[in-house]
């Protein structure tokens, strides 16, 4: 009898049964899997694009290049790349044949490449290529890891998708370029190209892109400052890669193996470090500051100040502003002639400093002088001995010319002529029309204006000045100084002078006798030399650009022998002709300019009268205004609209008929009473005068509030 099998046949039913129970696991496993994956990405956190933003602060001029960069917090240098215009073409090209072919096609991961890294791996038993994308690498740059394992290789290319989902590819491509490592502290290809070639990377030899191209694939061990000879076979490897690939020919390949490897690191550019400095303390956490600077006419400058400082002497130093005219832009700032020489300190921004002017205020009284109108610049003046009070003032050369032009008193720099117009003008009313016109006078403590000021007596910057005298060029109207370039700019001008009386001092200036190494005519000028030998000053303009050079010692210390004319004018006309650019002239004369000699001149022109001297012809009994009277402080009355009241003036003598000018401008004759009612020009200092119809006059200057 036959034993029969204990196992039952399998059924169809229960076959699916297990097939579907395989399926389940494996659908759970992959579920498990993926939801797992998904865990693990999700732990990765959000991308550190912020941090990785973070860059060195650089400081560039007006057209864009690059004056100073800072180190980052940690020291290392990071500049910001802009791969579209500041990076060499045939670099880029280099890059992305040797890193990345399919930059611009791939999503982050190139399979392509991963496949050809592997089938190298494997058939030749090493590692000939990683597979990496720039993209992976950016990522790799991002989260730095110290392991080379699957799962890092697997965190980049994850990290590589999410970064090409946030970011576009030349934002992708600008971000590798600042990141990529170059040796030491140097990080991204800008700071690379400086430090090893000492030039922005926009312009490359071929050697020079090959050589950057090699050095991010082990920066440390290819330091050019290290291992200059592991650099220079990184380099020459590239190139044969290059040769392979058709991207280069043999020749030019010769040619870039041939070139040398640079050994040593060159320093980071250091143009204009006072405005660098202040720029960076006034624009915190700006990654890039424009300054209106002229990186070309900045360089030659400070050159300027560093071969004139030395020839000066020891601790002496000199500093350079320029000036444009019509913007009131700083195309160049000075501030020492050595940032890093302690003997001169020379991180003290002379230019900024508050020193003692010497005779560069004076044209500015010779102007309001032209201004008020009791005089010309043919006019004539005396230069004698003369006392104001208990105050003397004596010439430089302690000699006196007689009777000259005001012209020539000006040119010459007269003292005496000055301090006698400057007491008909009014110190207060010079002071705070300087002030009106952004000239900050600082002046003793507890000190009213006086006649002192016109011979140095005041405290006045180098840029201050500088203004001022910009002013004259413009013809009357200053522009506050700008020297950060921001997308507004809301500057208004301020008034100085009238028109007529800043060209007339201008057409006076330019007639100032050059030094030895300057040519006549070309710049209107001013010099000045402070009390004690302490300061040297030389401030001249064209119809294009104003320069104001000073030349001491920072610390305040005489310097015997320092004069404004021999140490400060010869930089100043140097400076000029180191522009690159030919003397612009002036402006022409403004509508209502009198040109003409002294003997055509009315005859209250023709002789300047201190105060309180009037002019008198023949037996006439010459005007004099009774009311109101010299000096005086006058309250007018508002109207409901705010406005002053009418305000009257009363005369006595002169020959009828009799003509009222306030502040140098005619405003009608005076009835027979010898009286009339003005209209006030505002607040402040106020310039009446009367001229009869014999020519005498009188004058008296009140303050109204």
């Amino acid at each position: 009898m036959r034993e029969t099998s204990a196992i039952a046949p399998a059924t169809p039913g229960g076959r699916w049964r297990r097939i579907g129970k395989a399926a389940a696991i494996s659908v759970a496993a992959v579920l498990i899997g993926a939801g797992a994956f998904a865990a693990w990405v999700a732990s990765l956190g959000p991308l550190p694009l912020a941090q990785v933003r973070q860059v060195s602060t650089s400081i560039v001029d007006r057209n864009g290049k690059l004056l100073r960069a800072y180190a980052m917090a940690d020291g290392r240098w990071r500049l910001p790349v802009d791969a579209k215009t500041a990076v060499d073409p045939g670099y880029l090209k280099l890059l992305f044949a040797y890193e990345d072919r399919r930059f611009y096609r791939h999503g982050g991961v190139d399979p392509l490449a991963l496949g050809r890294a592997v089938f190298q791996f494997v058939t030749s038993g090493r590692i000939v290529s990683g597979g990496s994308t720039i993209t992976m690498q950016l990522a790799r740059l991002m989260e730095p890891r110290r392991e080379r394992s699957i799962s890092a290789k697997l965190r980049q290319m994850v990290r590589a998708i999410e970064i090409e989902r946030q970011l576009s590819k030349d934002q992708i491509l600008d971000l590798y370029l600042a990141l990529a490592p170059f040796g030491g502290n140097l990080e991204g290809v800008r700071a690379a190209s400086i430090a090893y070639f000492g030039k922005e990377p926009k312009r490359l030899s071929l050697s020079e892109s090959a050589l950057l191209v090699a050095l991010p694939q082990s920066p440390e061990t290819r330091r050019l400052d290290r291992s200059p000879d592991r650099a220079r076979a990184a380099r020459d490897r590239v190139l044969d890669r290059m040769v392979e690939d058709r991207i280069v020919t043999e020749e030019d390949a010769a040619q870039a193996r041939a070139a040398p490897v640079p050994a040593l690191r060159k320093p980071m550019p250091i143009l204009a470090p006072h405005s660098a400095d202040q720029a960076v303390a006034t624009m915190k956490d700006a990654p890039v500051i424009r300054l209106t600077l002229d990186s070309s006419l900045q360089k030659v400058l400070e050159a300027l100040a560093r071969d004139r400082a030395v020839a000066q002497g020891p601790n002496i130093s000199v500093a350079i502003i320029a000036v444009d005219n019509e913007s009131g832009d700083v195309l160049a700032r000075v501030g020492s002639s050595d940032y890093f020489d302690e003997r001169r300190a020379g991180q003290v921004d002379m230019t900024r400093a508050v020193r003692s002017p010497g005779s560069t205020l004076k044209p500015f009284i010779y102007g309001l002088a032209f201004e008020d109108g009791f005089v010309h610049p043919e006019s004539l003046i005396d230069d004698r001995p003369i006392r104001f009070g208990s105050y003397a003032p004596e010439n430089f050369d302690m000699t006196f010319q007689g009777t000259v032009p005001v012209r020539k008193a000006l040119q010459l720099s007269l003292n005496v002529p000055a301090i006698a117009l400057l007491d008909r003008v009014g110190a207060s009313r010079l002071s705070s029309r300087l002030k009106q016109a952004g000239g900050n006078l600082v002046l003793p403590k507890d000190e009213a204006p006086g006649l002192a000021m016109g011979l140095g007596g005041v405290g006045v910057t180098l840029q201050d000045l500088a203004q001022l005298y910009s002013g004259l060029a413009r013809l009357g109207t200053t522009k506050p100084l700008r020297e950060i370039m921001l997308a507004k700019d809301d500057r208004d001008a301020l008034r100085l002078m009238d028109q007529v009386a800043a060209w007339q001092v201008g057409n006076v200036l330019i007639g100032t006798p050059p030094p030895e190494n300057g040519v006549p005519n070309k710049i209107a000028f001013k010099t000045g030399t402070s009390y004690g030998y302490r300061d040297a000053w030389s401030v001249g303009f064209d119809g294009r650009i104003t320069i104001g050079v000073w030349v001491g010692r920072p610390d305040g210390a005489p310097v015997p022998g320092l004069i404004g004319r021999t140490a400060a004018a010869p930089i100043l006309f140097d400076a000029l002709a180191r522009t690159g650019k030919l003397s612009a002239a002036l402006p022409k004369p403004p509508k209502g300019a009198l040109v003409a000699s002294n003997a055509r001149l009315p005859l209250p022109l023709r002789r300047f009268r201190p105060l309180g001297e009037l002019v008198r012809t023949g037996n006439d009994q010459a005007p004099r205004i009774q009311f109101p009277l010299n000096g005086s402080r006058i309250d007018v009355d508002r109207s409901n609209s705010g406005q002053f009241a009418a305000m009257p003036v009363k005369v006595a003598g002169g020959v009828l008929p009799l003509t009222m000018l306030v502040n140098g401008v005619a405003i009608g004759d005076i009835d027979s009473r010898r009286q009339r009612l003005i209209d006030p020009p505002g607040p402040g200092f106020a310039r009446l005068t009367v001229i009869d119809a014999t020519g005498a006059a009188d004058t008296v200057v009140i303050r109204m509030q």
